[in-house]
């Protein structure tokens, strides 16, 4: 049962076990006397429990005080035949008086003990009440609605950066475009059949999907000299329903749509076996929905071979030639599709290889990744693991809880908070990636890290959308709907990932001030990476929101557009997280979209991102988080300044183009942003399908009731309060009759000059669209911004600066490189050979010299938000 200990242990009788516990039990409670020394002592216990090095603060499966031993401690002493000779050595020296505490027969691992075990044992808190899932134990496995078929096998790969550039596919002009015959002229090879569609919904789900044995789809190879491919994609994240062979070497196939819909085909993820070597395939995919795509201006498929994987250790890379996008001629009568054709040439004979539409990233990888970080003694004492819910088909999304420390309750209620959450959209694994580098990050023993986790309390769900990723949807949950335009979901049951989220949420705001609210996404259709964020129309915080994106601009300059970023609130997208966590009171709340393909700046111009790259995004969002939050304020008022000269720049070529001169000086700032700024087209979905059929009617139940509660009136329950509103009446009824009764008072209201709709105060406006975007913030979360012009920096509270070493650009702009960071792990950070444009005049930032937080001597103290 336990390796680890020795078995080869003579068998000795013990006492029995009852009467030695029952004599204990009476001699504790004073039925039988004992030595002095003896009795249990409150204080020594807890001196002696909360000091010992023995016991770790295991941060994944309990409270802050919730103390384990080593597995040696909590295991050894299980069942005597595991004993080692030490430990017989020690039962036959043990009296009667202490035996509670020392006899194997009674050890559990539901008791604490200290060192000495000379006091009261405490009982651990249930783990059930909090575990994810055990450290020493298996993953949770995932759960399959009960129509999905999954194969046994096991899908893993290495993970492996290109020591080369990967450049985008130049077309030729000269490349096919090959007709599509289908399994008229062809022959079908693999077929998932009782797919569920549109019409259907999730009822029930369970370990490994269907029940009964799983059929074999692929075909039966005639021979060794048969060269069909076979196919399959029933593993976690994969999609592939059809493939059909049309010729010797060509494949038209055909992507699953995301389950109970019959639409989002863009995810594709599938395996192939039964390779020749030197002999050029083609694979087309014949029903991608979206007109635009990457794969239009070079973007190239992913490949992965087994073989060179376990031969020469090399994972995924960009392959494929004659890539054309194009659309189908086929016309069924429905919504036009597109097709994605190309060409590629296998490594190896008999080779597993498998294609993906960018870098997958699982339900299982996340969970080995939440592992490795419970089972690590220094990340698990300042890293959370809690279960937020669980989704529809019941797998845990988990939240994650980031920060130091605070040695006072009073200095843990003044920490603000982060939230960033990731794969709201399953088909968009880039957001992992990213989500991984930001994790690496946080938790490294980096001093940026440490100083951050000082200051910050950092909120984290890296995966909303299990379900989605688990059965390989591109876009939506199991409810069949995109979740990311349901944040203002009633239906708890029916959008569990989101309703809890926000909830999380609205209760964080409740406690202290959130900075920054990011979800990171993928996109199809442009390449770089940028934001998308809100509008403020409040002159205070005037062109704030944009502060950020700037600056991330100009920390990661060959990977972050400036220019891509949008700020605009459309109808279609107030049911999103960015909108929804503003309206809220999040001034900085964004989307990060990510491209599926590559850069078009800088060193990497023309080039696709690996996961190394996405991965130094998330770096950089923690360096940018400490630009935002210095407290010398030179580069907030640098890129308010620059954002200023932007602006007025884009006002000035709008009106030359509407035909119109005008002198905007003193004026220009009253004008609207979202009269300047175009809407974010270009998003991958833009408009909501609404509700399923089925949840119509239960969501209309639960408007209805919430509309008819009505808010009880509180009552005064003593004099005192009676009183004083009453004085406060009165006061106010006063100084209504005095403002009525000022001499030269405007008995009527002044006449207002209608404005152009381009060049009217938003402040004066009756447009409910700019009232609405307004976020309601109060005084206490503006955080020190609201004094003074608009051109204050916020966050002059925070008291802990970091070093930063500044040169200034030639110009204003974006595609300047980064500079070295302060942390000495090289490999935390981006390449050494970019820097960012601030000034050149270095400004004087101190920061207090603070030693690594390995260990924690007085836990009792520590207090976590």
């Amino acid at each position: 049962m336990f390796p680890a200990l020795e078995t080869d242990l003579k068998q000795e009788t013990l006492p029995d076990p009852y009467e030695d516990f029952m004599h204990h039990h009476l001699q504790y409670y004073g039925y039988f006397k004992a030595q002095k020394s003896n009795l249990p002592n409150s204080a020594t216990h807890h001196r002696v429990w909360k000091t010992s090095p023995r016991y770790m603060l295991n941060g994944s499966f309990g409270e802050k005080d919730d103390l384990i031993s080593d597995t040696l401690e909590t295991e050894t002493f299980l069942w005597p035949t595991y004993l080692s000779s030490a430990g017989h050595a020690q039962v036959d020296a043990v009296n009667r008086d202490s035996l509670m505490l020392s006899s194997p027969l009674l050890r559990s691992r539901q008791l604490l003990y200290d060192d000495l075990d000379e006091v009261n044992p405490r009982l651990r808190e249930p783990r059930e009440l909090f575990s994810i899932f055990s450290s020493r134990g298996p993953l949770q496995a995932p759960r399959w609605p009960i129509e999905c078929e999954v194969i046994k096998e096991n899908i893993s790969h290495i993970e492996w950066v290109p020591p080369q550039p990967e450049y985008f596919y130049q077309p030729t002009g000269d490349e096919k475009v090959p007709e599509i015959v289908g399994e008229e002229q062809g022959t079908a090879v693999y077929q998932l059949d009782s797919v569920p569609t549109e019409g259907a919904y999730f009822t029930s789900s369970r370990i490994g999907g269907k029940r009964g044995i799983i059929k074999e789809l692929a075909v039966t190879l005639q021979g060794p000299e048969d060269n069909t491919l076979l196919f399959e994609s029933r593993f976690e994240s994969g999609n592939l329903q059809k493939a059909v062979r049309v010729g010797i070497y060509e494949y038209e196939l055909t992507l699953r749509t995301d389950l109970y819909t019959d639409k989002h085909t863009q995810w594709f993820y599938f395996r192939v076996q039964n390779t020749r070597k030197d002999v050029t395939y083609r694979f087309t995919i014949v029903n991608l929905l979206k007109p635009k795509s990457l794969y239009a201006v070079g973007m190239k498929p992913l490949m992965y071979s087994q073989l060179d994987a376990i031969t020469y250790n090399i994972g995924w890379r960009r392959e494929g030639q004659e890539i054309k996008y194009y659309k189908n001629t086929t016309d069924d009568g429905q919504q036009p599709l597109y097709c994605l054709t190309w060409t590629v040439q296998f490594p190896h004979d008999q080779d597993t290889c498998f294609f993906a539409h960018f870098y997958p990233y699982t339900y299982t990888d996340l969970q080995c990744y939440l592992l490795s970080i419970a089972n690590n003694p220094i990340q698990s004492q300042f890293c959370k693991l809690r279960a937020l819910c669980r989704s529809l088909a019941g797998n845990t999304v988990y939240l994650l809880t980031i920060t130091n420390p605070s040695r006072t309750p009073q200095e843990a209620a003044a920490k603000k908070a982060v939230v960033l959450s990731a794969r709201v959209h399953p088909g968009e694994s880039n957001g992992s990636w990213i989500m991984k580098g930001f994790l690496d990050f946080i938790l490294s023993n980096s001093p940026d890290a440490q100083l951050l986790r000082d200051i910050f309390v950092f909120k984290v769900i890296p995966m909303l959308n299990p379900d989605g990723v688990i059965v390989g949807n591109y876009r939506c949950s199991l409810a069949g709907r995109d979740l990311n335009r349901h944040y203002k979901t009633v239906l708890k049951d029916s959008f569990p990932c989101i309703w809890y989220a926000k909830n999380m949420i609205k209760r964080l705001l409740e406690e202290r001030e959130v900075l920054l609210y990011c979800d990171f996404h993928g996109h199809s259709r442009k390449n770089n990476i940028f934001l998308y964020g809100c509008n403020s129309n409040s002159r205070k915080h005037w062109l704030h929101e944009r502060v950020f994106p700037l600056m991330l601009s100009k920390n990661a300059p060959d990977k972050f557009s400036f220019d891509s970023c949008n700020f605009k609130v459309q109808k279609c997208k107030e049911g999103t997280g960015r909108v929804v966590m503003w309206r809220m009171g999040i001034i900085n709340s964004y989307t990060m979209e990510s491209t599926f393909g590559g850069s078009t700046l800088g060193s990497k111009r023309d080039t696709h991102f690996t996961v190394e790259d996405l991965k130094s995004l998330g770096y950089h969002v923690c360096d940018t988080i400490l630009d935002f939050c210095d407290p010398d304020q030179t580069k907030y008022t640098q890129c308010l300044q620059e954002l200023k000269e932007l602006l007025q720049q884009e006002i000035h070529k709008k009106l030359n183009n509407l035909g119109q001169d005008m002198d905007l000086e003193g004026s220009w700032s009253d004008i609207p942003l979202s009269d300047i700024e175009s809407s974010t087209s270009g998003s991958d979905s833009s408009l909501s399908d609404g509700l399923p059929a089925h949840l119509l009617n239960l969501a209309d139940e639960l408007n209805q009731k919430a509309m008819l509660k009505k808010p009880k009136k509180k009552r005064l329950q003593t004099r005192k309060q009676r009183n004083e509103q009453y004085q406060k009446n009165y006061l106010m009824r006063e100084l209504k009759l005095t403002e009525n009764n000022t001499p030269g008072r405007a008995r009527f209201p002044p006449t207002l000059q209608k404005q152009p709709t381009f060049l009217k105060n938003p402040e004066n406006s009756s447009s409910s669209i700019m009232r609405n975007e307004k976020p309601r913030l109060n005084e206490t979360q503006l955080s020190g911004r609201d004094k003074g012009t608009s051109l204050d920096p916020p966050l002059t509270s925070l008291v802990l600066p970091k070093n930063k070493d500044i040169t200034q650009s030639k110009k204003p702009g974006f595609t300047a490189s980064c500079s070295p960071k302060r942390s000495t792990n090289s490999s935390l950070g981006p390449a050494p050979d970019v820097k960012p444009n601030w000034p050149k005049t270095r400004y004087p930032a101190t920061r207090k010299d603070r030693t690594p937080m390995v260990a924690y001597p007085s836990l009792h103290i520590y207090t976590y938000p």
